[in-house]
Order: structure tokens, then C-alpha cells, then sequence
């Protein structure tokens, strides 16, 4: 998928990020949690190429790569807490930002537009994350999984976050790596642009994710907002 500039008309007054797979690269940290997970079961550590692409889908994704279960399962609850305490005590240890995402928020910053994030990670461990990167006092908004009464694919946090930065949908683009951003986007009234560089499956149909355009890295972004 190409990405296309946005008209002139379409002013851009910010730009949301969802933040596993998209603003930061996480998926180091959240193996490390899931093989920690599997170790208790005396299991032998999945390779980060296989947990990689489930990294975008929280400990549900990854937990069904690690045993298979689903969380109807008996066992589900206990590795799931075994996970999770795992990933609270070494949340930044591998992660860092994507690429040349700092260049971008540094721009955005300057330009005057603002940025936030709106993730389905819970608050319990997107704040902390963001601390640790030196993000969280930046960000205009930080809307987690549990903000609202929805996540994504529902627009509630979308627009909870345009409520509390003060712009309209029409005037933000939400970059994300995964069908339910672009879904999400769509149906808050925002432009969707997909992270090619995220956390994305080889079987994924991108071009069916009815997106606004897609970006390679992230600083491909200023590309397209009109200045």
C-alpha cells in the first residue's frame, strides 16, 4: 500500500499512536514474559520470531502461541497472572522506541501538533512503559485498554482521547499495526495509516484493512500532513 498526502484541507492538529508494534517495540520484553510463563511449566523458550507477530495481541495472543489455550481454559487465569507479574517487573528491560519515532515526535512537537497514545494495553503497565522511555509527561493523552468501558476496535477511546487534547477526529491521524487500529480509526472519524514496520503477520490482507495510506518508518508520517 502506498501512503498519499493529505489534502490541505484536512488540517492535522495530531497524531495518535497506538503503542505495541507502532510506537515502540516491545516484543522483546513481552517473550521474555511469555517464556518465563512457559519455564514454569517446564517448557523450553519460543523463539522471539515466533512470539513477535502476537506481540500487538496482549497476553491473549501470546499465551495462545505459548500453551494454546484460550481462557475458558482451567490453567489460563494462573499463567496468565505468572505473565503478567513477570511483564510488570521487567516492562523496559529490551524495549525501546521504534526506529526514528523520536524524530518524529520531535517534529510533531515543533510543528505544534499534538501526540498521544491509545492502546489496549492496560494502565497498569502502558504508564509505567511510558515513564520508563521518558514519554508519559509528553504525550498529550495517554488512553490504555481499560480507560474507557471498550478497547479498540470500538471508538470510545479514540474519542476519549480527542476529548481530552481538544481536537476533532477529522483532524488527527491514528497510526497503528493491526486491522482493529485501521477499524477503530474508520469508525471514531479519524485518517488510519498502517505502521508496515510494526508487529504485522506474513497471512495479514493490509489492503483490506481499509486504511488512509501506510507508512515504511515512522517519520514517513510528516510526508503526509500538509504544512
Amino acid at each position: 500500500m502506498n501512503y498519499v498526502k493529505l489534502n490541505k484541507s484536512a488540517v492535522v492538529k495530531a497524531v495518535l499512536f497506538d503503542l505495541d508494534g507502532t510506537f515502540a517495540d516491545t516484543a522483546a520484553d513481552l517473550a521474555a514474559a511469555l517464556n518465563h510463563a512457559r519455564a514454569a511449566r517446564h517448557l523450553p523458550p519460543l523463539p522471539i520470531e515466533v512470539l513477535r507477530p502476537q506481540a500487538s495481541h496482549g497476553s491473549r495472543g501470546l499465551l495462545k502461541t505459548g500453551f494454546d489455550i484460550e481462557p475458558e481454559h482451567p490453567d489460563y487465569d494462573t499463567l496468565r497472572d505468572i505473565f503478567l507479574d513477570y511483564y510488570a517487573r521487567n516492562i523496559c528491560v529490551h524495549t525501546q522506541l521504534f526506529g526514528d519515532t523520536a524524530e518524529l515526535v520531535a517534529e510533531l512537537e515543533q510543528r505544534g501538533i499534538k501526540w498521544g497514545i491509545v492502546t489496549n494495553k492496560p494502565h497498569r503497565f502502558t504508564v509505567p512503559l511510558m515513564q520508563a522511555l521518558g514519554y508519559a509527561d509528553r504525550a498529550a493523552c495517554l488512553i490504555s485498554g481499560d480507560t474507557c468501558a471498550h478497547a479498540k476496535p470500538h471508538p470510545e477511546p479514540m474519542l476519549k482521547a480527542c476529548e481530552i487534547i481538544g481536537v476533532s477526529p477529522a483532524q488527527c491521524i491514528y497510526l497503528g499495526d493491526d486491522l482493529r487500529d485501521m477499524q477503530a480509526a474508520n469508525a471514531s472519524g479519524m485518517r488510519g495509516i498502517i505502521a508496515n514496520y510494526g508487529y504485522i503477520s506474513g497471512d495479514a490482507s493490509v489492503e483490506n484493512w481499509n486504511a488512509h495510506g501506510s507508512v515504511n518508518k515512522p517519520t514517513e508520517l510528516l510526508d503526509l500532513i500538509a504544512l
